[in-house]
């Protein structure tokens, strides 16, 4: 018994002498200098407590020191809480990038940038700044920075982003929302083939119920029940299945021949399975029923109108529709099987005040297709317009009404409709910027801008530069512009040589650049100055701000070495395209 004791108590001692070596390892992953202990006589404790205080000093954040993120970060148990996809010194940040500001500053930011309709680029930046890994800002708790990231990704429907912070964050607030959203968002599609194979690619070292029930299902889908019933198995052993789900399975694989006829709402999996065992699966959705599932019945064309005359039905999808959850053209669709008689149809233009709202609706848009003379259509086209925001479901309208306007042409709308139909006319489609017509005319708009377009070696666009000033200079009418401003700023901070006569300060000194905005420079809060850049260019693509503003923001950017969100802005703002 006492050599026992002794043992015991002897490997407690080694395991205590040794264990701040084990502390100094995981610092090695931070690549911080760690001071050598020359002193070889020392006290365990006096040990324990160097080491403690060195891991202490390793986590507390420099503001001066870049730090790059790399795999082996993300695969550690360490207790720093960062979260993100993205290096951040790819964007030429740092893990400090938010210790300097202040949590309710960020907090309003997102608020403010959550009402504005982001342009292309202005999401990008947005995207670049709040995925890098990084500090929470200064007052905030990490649970609350991750969950700001996750929302965005969900708002957003970022779903590759959301596999990749999956990845590359093994554990934090919000995991089972972000998991869950990404399978729901496959299911919705209607498309379980292509929703099977895009969760293949998540790491199997994820682990949620939601998404192995999923996985499980996607084996049966795809036929291969024996691995199924052997994960099903394992999920049952965990504890985390549920009766709902098993008699789902069993009935699928054969186990069972009956199954119960009960919807499930509580999630989207649940409806789903409920849809494909059920026979002659029929549901009504009302204005309770959750986003994802009339998502779902939309695209599985799951939603039907027995009686066109059931108006209490008709308003419930025209308001589903108005709120984004059901497609315009069931409405549309709906409005046509309205039966009316020659005589009211003929008339429409008299009687359709005089009817239900939804009849009133419908006969107008019957009247529309009907018509063939241009004017009246665009007439029909405004008066069905003014009806959807009488009720207010402008919404249900919007796309209908711009697309409407696109056959007709602009062209061929009369001059008293010609403004506000204009204004209609929206497009969905991305910003498609056109091929770079070089002019050496003008500075900004000069081959030498090839450097930021197309990658030019620095050597050719040195001798451009000196031959381009050399050309303008003789052209004593020339004007330099904000945008030649800025392009010079931009050289100048990449190395160039900018001819000794360029008088850079009087040109500067005509601008000026907003005083709140430099004293962020003045405080080291470059991500927040990021930020704040990103709500100035708000819906606008960069080409579209007035020059001064370019210029001002390159400056800015040039300030704070955020150089490659700088160059985002002047390939759009410089270059003429066609």
């Amino acid at each position: 018994m006492k050599l026992k004791s002794f043992n015991i108590y002897f490997s407690l001692l080694i395991i205590l002498f040794f264990s701040p070596v084990l502390s100094e390892e995981k610092i090695d992953i931070w690549k911080k200098d760690k001071k050598d202990n020359k002193e070889t006589k020392i006290s365990i404790r006096s040990e324990n407590e160097n080491a403690s205080n060195t891991l202490k000093q390793d986590i507390k954040p420099n503001p001066s020191q870049d730090i790059t993120v790399e795999d082996a970060l993300l695969n550690t148990e360490d207790k720093k809480k960062i979260f993100g996809v993205y290096d951040p010194a790819d964007y030429n940040f740092n893990l400090n990038m938010w210790s300097s500001t202040k949590a309710d500053d960020v907090r309003a930011s997102i608020k403010r940038l959550r009402k504005i309709n982001l342009s292309k680029t202005s999401n990008e930046i947005l995207e670049n700044i709040l995925l890098s890994f990084s500090y929470p800002p200064d007052g905030m708790k990490d649970g609350e920075f991750v969950k700001l990231k996750i929302d965005w990704l969900i708002e957003n429907n970022k779903q590759d982003l959301i596999v990749k912070f999956l990845k590359q964050n093994k554990e934090f607030a919000g995991k089972k929302r972000a998991i869950q959203y990404l399978v729901d968002e496959n299911i919705a599609q209607a498309d379980i083939k292509s929703g099977c194979d895009k969760i293949e690619f998540i790491d199997n070292t994820i682990k949620d119920p939601y998404l192995e029930k999923f996985k499980i299902y996607c084996l049966v889908f795809n036929n291969k029940k024996p691995q199924a019933q052997l994960l099903l198995d394992l999920l049952r052993e965990q504890k985390q299945s549920d009766k709902f789900f098993d008699d789902k399975i069993n009935f699928l694989l054969g186990i069972s021949e009956k199954t119960s006829n009960n919807i499930n709402e509580k999630n989207l999996l649940n409806f789903y399975l409920s849809s494909v065992t059920i026979k002659n699966f029929k549901y009504t959705p009302s204005k309770n029923t959750k986003k994802e599932i009339w998502k779902y019945l939309n695209a599985a064309n799951l939603i039907k109108l027995d009686d066109v005359n059931d108006k209490n039905r008709i308003k419930e999808l025209e308001l589903a529709v108005n709120q984004g959850q059901v497609d315009d053209r069931i409405i549309f669709d709906i409005y046509k099987q309205n039966p009316f008689n020659l005589n009211t149809l003929i008339n429409a233009k008299n009687l359709y005040q005089t009817l239900d709202e939804t009849d009133a609706r419908s006969l107008i848009y019957q009247k529309y297709l009907l018509s063939e003379d241009d004017t009246l259509r665009v007439e029909y086209l405004f008066i069905l317009d003014d009806l959807f925001k009488k009720n207010n479901l402008q919404n249900v309208f919007k796309k209908q009404l711009s697309e409407n306007l696109k056959k007709i042409g602009l062209e061929n709308i009369p001059e008293s409709y010609k403004e506000v139909a204009s204004n209609k006319i929206f497009s969905t489609e991305e910003l498609k910027l056109g091929k770079v017509k070089y002019n050496d005319k003008i500075l900004h708009q000069s081959k030498i801008i090839k450097f930021y377009v197309e990658d030019e070696e620095k050597k050719k666009i040195q001798k451009d530069i000196d031959k381009i000033f050399k050309k303008i200079n003789k052209n004593r009418k020339y004007f330099y512009s904000a945008k030649d401003l800025a392009l010079v700023d931009a050289l100048a901070k990449d190395g160039f040589n900018i001819p000794a006569n360029f008088n850079r300060d009087e040109l500067a000194a005509k601008y000026d650049i907003p005083k709140n905005l430099i004293n962020l420079i003045e405080k080291n809060q470059n991500a927040f100055l990021a930020l704040k850049i990103v709500e100035i260019i708000g819906e606008d693509e960069p080409y579209e701000l007035d020059p001064e503003t370019i210029y001002f923001i390159t400056n800015l950017l040039n300030e704070m070495d955020l150089i490659k969100i700088r160059n985002k802005v002047l390939i759009s703002a410089l270059p003429q395209r066609v």
